[in-house]
């Protein structure tokens, strides 16, 4: 294993631990809930929207580490955003996620680039979406 993957395994280990932003939030603008069928994970996202900005955001849910992990990163990056900075930071590791597994690894992702190692399977990039997805859809909810 070298130094990057090591590093990376601990940034997504950290993020499982203590998540970031997990619980509900009092009066939410947006909320959407997104499940994998094939592994059991849900994850809920709760933002308050104000003049187009993600003022605050919570993420609750059930699943593996990497949905855990990937709600807590997600919800500290959008924290202030715009919605469609929110929307291209989803793209963008949507990118990362589904790209060649010797593809470059954006700057721009922050920890999120600690999960390049999910492109090698499949089936783990979907629990790692499975966030955004919600965000996507909660954005989408009003």
């Amino acid at each position: 294993m070298t130094d990057l993957d090591e590093l990376y395994q601990a940034t997504i280990v950290d993020h499982d631990r203590a998540p970031r932003n997990a619980g509900t939030l009092a009066a939410p603008t947006h909320v959407a809930t997104v499940d994998n069928p094939l592994c059991g994970d849900v994850v809920t996202v709760q933002t308050r929207i104000l003049d187009g900005v993600v003022h605050d955001i919570a993420c609750e849910g059930r699943g593996c580490a990497l949905s855990r992990a990937a709600a807590s990163i997600m919800s500290t990056m959008v924290r202030g955003r715009d919605a469609a900075a929110a929307r291209s930071l989803a793209a963008a590791f949507e990118h990362l996620v589904r790209g060649a597994p010797d593809a470059a690894i954006p700057d721009e992702l922050g920890e999120l680039r600690a999960f390049a190692g999910v492109r090698r399977f499949r089936s783990r990039r979907i629990c790692a979406m499975l966030p955004f997805q919600a965000l996507i859809r909660a954005l989408d909810s009003a």
